[in-house]
């Protein structure tokens, strides 16, 4: 990544072509971002990672070569000797000036048994390649889930950890330390991390030192011993201890390195030998080699500064961190354990929430020096770029949740000089003057300019406030059309449609279209899709009625989930994950009539994978004679209502949370939102339903119901904020009627409940007033429309069902109604199916009408 950087600013500084530049890189392809490995995981294709454009691996004045390792250095002939990997080739060129940047190797910790099969290190696209495939092969191999291991709990093991959960492996992380992450959080934090860590079902194991890794009697990891007598079963183990710097280049050229390692440099980047520089994790500056990709990042910039007959220094590093792990979020900068003399350090917990913040203060309690943030690093991108800088207001307020308190959180005027992107050195002053100098009046613009939010993108949501705000300021008006056919906003085309009264998309695109649209114009991918929602929560009939058909998304369309196969996904409704013994064997009579794949959901519900397109309706028909209906699980609307058992079973429960679950889900059951939309209530304050993460979270007290909103997760999870506490259940369900309806109303498009909180007029004091006090007048208008809602509710399967011209929709091949789409094939695994790969299609042999998914034609 450094290298790649140093090639990059060379090139953009350079235009005369000074220097021409050879890149060797060791590894089969270009350079890639190792930061976001973990997507990998997550069906992120390896080509995604490569960073930069193409085009700079074309210019006639940089020549990359793949798959080369360089074998010496003679610094007296000044050349280096490289080996093609593929070929075998040997070549001897000249250099006048070269840079080290060969990174750092994963530390393999000397454990016996480390080098058995099934042991794995996390450094690079092979390496993730090689796990992903193992733990494959694992799953195929034994009928039960496999058991994962990760020796090393800092920031890489625990993505290491999330990787393996996010493969379907059970997670243990093993910790030689007392807490997680000791490099970045303090204990208070460590001890948040766990709970955290712990509720995305990872194990934890502190305090704990592996001896041995034992093999089974294939050969393969099968279990691990520690020092303390424990053992713990295998099937495969990640070693995540740590990098060491790859200096045998700098050792064999007899230059000096580190007492750690690492070729030492002086603030220039420069070594001992004039013609030799070092960048990124291999280079030892201030005695010390820095494992992060920012200080990297400026260290090749020092270089081609240097190279262009600069005097520029390295600045020093920034060791600002932050956690790339769904579900769990944490950020440290700065002086994060107060090492500062006479430093303060200003603490907020909160054990329920899952939180703990902590900001480092000057003595005067005043100045910025550092902070650690679990559970809620929302403030991590306005509070980086003010370290050594004074805060404005009450410092106690920063650590509160994003809305929370009667003020919420000081809005810091960032000075220009304010590092906003630490990852491309970029200030809050340049992102300003790409707006005011260079005419940039997008995102998407400010980035391609700037380079801020190119790298980690942990800094885009700082970059488009200073954005908005610099637009703003210049009288710019900042466009919230909904797309180029409509230039009102959601929320206000959504006022537009419930005022006039219009139920068709002609109409609408007729009455609110931009001045002058052609009449023929038939919208985009943007506005059907929003027209149709916002039909769906007016109550306008059924989503394959006549002409609002052609506007749904395709999962709506179909009302199922479309799979990566081609196949599609039922979700029955089953209210606050109630369901009889006679439901539960109807739905695996047709799971297994059908041959469809069958898995618990997050949300209490039973998913059926697998199924045709052809077979939808016949799914259908047994499942509403059975008593279920559609779950909704394919729209923008509510998916479930989770729930604990409650008081009717749990020795803890102090509420009755499933039967308020099953009504609250049958309440809202159907409702179109901008977004998909979940609830949560727990019985008791031990929160099993998890009602913090929702976008409604429930929780009984011994009074009645505490009401959190605007926990949602996703790329982004937050948390969930209080509402209001001790509520009788009628005012609980007048509460949430509110909230819901005006999220609906005022949300824009894709927008969850989170940042609609976040932006909305107010933040969350102003939703409690709306929604609790009527301060706009509008209550009354919002318990009509739930309350037409409820009554106007129909289950749209059945609906379907009853009308022949909808079930014609139901068929793979137009030209013939009745024939399946012959490239979906299954093969069997634990005992279920799954998809075949592409190789096992090709074994089948069978017949292809059509290669690929079904797609809607439209007009």
């Amino acid at each position: 990544m450094v290298a790649h950087r140093l090639v990059e600013a060379l090139r953009d500084r350079d235009p005369a072509g000074t220097w021409r530049v050879t890149v060797y890189a060791e590894e089969p392809r270009a350079p890639y971002d190792r930061v976001a490995l973990t997507s990998y995981f997550s069906g992120r294709d390896p080509a995604d990672l490569a960073l930069g454009s193409p085009e700079l691996w074309a210019d006639p004045l940089v020549d990359l070569h793949r798959d080369t390792r360089v074998t010496a250095v003679d610094r007296a002939a000044r050349t280096v000797t490289a080996h093609r990997n593929d070929t075998g080739h040997v070549t001897t060129d000249h250099y006048d000036a070269l840079v080290l940047a060969t990174g750092s190797s994963a530390a393999v910790p000397p454990i016996d048994g480390a080098d058995l099969p099934g042991v794995f290190v996390y450094r690079t696209v092979d390496d993730v390649a090689a796990l992903r495939g193992w733990v494959q092969q694992q799953a195929e191999r034994w009928a039960r889930p496999v058991r994962g291991a990760v020796v090393g709990g800092g920031l890489l093991g625990l993505e290491a950890a999330g990787a393996l959960q996010a493969l379907g492996a059970a997670s243990t992380v093993i910790q030689y330390g007392p807490r997680l992450m000791p490099l970045q959080v303090d204990e208070g934090g460590g001890e948040a991390l766990r709970r955290l860590i712990n509720a995305k079902g990872v194990a934890v194991r502190l305090n704990t030192s592996t001896t041995r890794i034992r093999p089974g009697r294939d050969g393969n990891a099968r279990r691990m011993d520690f020092a303390d007598g424990g053992r713990l079963d295998v099937d495969v183990v990640v070693l995540a201890t740590g990098v060491r710097p790859r200096d045998e280049l700098a050792r064999a050229a007899d230059l000096p390195v580190g007492e750690r390692g690492g070729v030492v440099v002086d603030e220039a980047c420069r070594t001992a030998d004039p013609h030799v520089w070092a960048v990124g994790e291999v280079a030892c500056i201030d005695g010390a080699c820095i494992g992060l990709v920012a200080p990297g990042y400026a260290m090749a910039e020092v270089v081609v500064d240097r190279l262009l007959g600069g005097a520029a220094v390295f600045p020093g590093a920034d060791t600002a961190t932050k956690l790339k792990l769904s579900g769990v979020d944490v950020a440290s900068f700065g002086d994060a354990f107060a090492h500062t003399p006479g430093a303060l350090e200003l603490v907020h917990a909160d054990p329920v929430a899952g939180l703990y913040t902590k900001l480092v203060l000057s003595d005067d309690a005043a100045t910025l020096l550092g902070g650690v943030l679990v559970g809620d690093a929302s403030a991590y991108a306005s509070l980086r770029p003010m370290l050594g800088r004074r805060l404005e207001g009450d410092p106690g307020a920063y650590l509160l949740p994003e809305g929370a308190g009667a003020v919420g959180r000081p809005q810091t005027t960032l000075p220009d000089d304010a590092a906003v992107c630490s990852c491309n050195n970029v200030t809050a002053g340049t992102v300003r003057a790409a707006v005011t100098e260079h005419g940039c009046t997008d995102l998407a613009g400010v980035k391609a300019c700037t380079r801020a939010g190119t790298s980690c993108g942990s800094c885009l949501p700082l970059v488009k406030k200073l954005m908005t705000t610099e637009l703003e300021r210049a009288g710019v008006t900042v466009s919230t059309a909904l797309c180029e056919h409509v230039e009102l906003s959601r929320a206000q085309l959504f006022d537009a449609v419930r005022v006039t009264g219009l139920r068709t998309f002609s109409e609408i695109l007729a009455k609110h279209g931009r001045p002058g649209l052609d009449p023929a114009a038939r919208g985009c991918d943007i506005c059907k899709p929003v027209v149709a929602s916002i039909l769906g929560s007016l109550g306008v009939g059924h989503v394959l009625d006549g002409e609002t058909a052609t506007l749904q998304d395709t999962n709506d369309h179909v009302m199922a989930n479309l799979q990566k196969d081609g196949s599609y996904s039922v979700v029955p409704r089953m209210p606050g994950g109630e369901v009889t013994p006679e439901g539960l064997i109807a739905v695996g009579e047709v799971a297994r009539d059908f041959g469809l794949y069958t898995k618990i959901t997050g949300g209490q519900r039973i998913d059926m994978f697998g199924a045709r397109i052809e077979q939808l309706p016949h799914i259908w028909r047994r499942l509403v004679d059975a008593g279920f209906e559609s779950g909704h699980a394919y729209g923008k609307s509510l998916r479930t209502v989770k729930s604990c058992v409650g008081s009717t079973w749990c020795r803890f429960g102090v509420q009755d949370s499933t039967a308020l679950a099953v009504e609250l889900e049958l309440r809202y059951r159907g409702l179109r939102a901008p977004h998909k939309f979940k609830l949560g209530v727990s019985g008791c304050a031990r929160e099993c339903a998890e009602a913090r993460a929702k976008d409604v979270g429930i929780i009984a007290t011994d009074k009645g119901w505490n009401v959190y909103v605007g926990g949602n997760g996703g790329f982004t999870p937050r948390h969930a904020q209080l509402l209001a506490e001790d509520l009788d259940t009628a005012t609980l369900i007048r509460t949430v009627d509110r909230f819901l309806m005006y999220y609906v109303r005022t949300a824009d498009r894709l927008q969850r409940t989170a940042p609609w909180i976040e932006e909305v007029e107010g933040g969350l004091d102003g939703v409690r007033a709306v929604v609790l006090e009527d301060s706009l007048g509008i209550a009354a208008d919002l318990d009509a429309a739930m309350a037409a809602h409820v009554e106007g509710y129909a289950d749209e399967w059945a609906a379907t069902l009853a009308d022949p011209h909808k079930l014609a929709r139901f068929a793979s091949f137009v030209n013939a109604p009745t024939t399946p789409d012959p490239s979906l094939a299954y093969v069997a695994e634990r005992g279920q199916v799954r998809p075949a790969t592409p190789a096992e299609r090709a074994d089948a042999a069978r017949p292809v009408l059509v290669a690929g998914t079904t797609l809607a034609v439209r007009r």
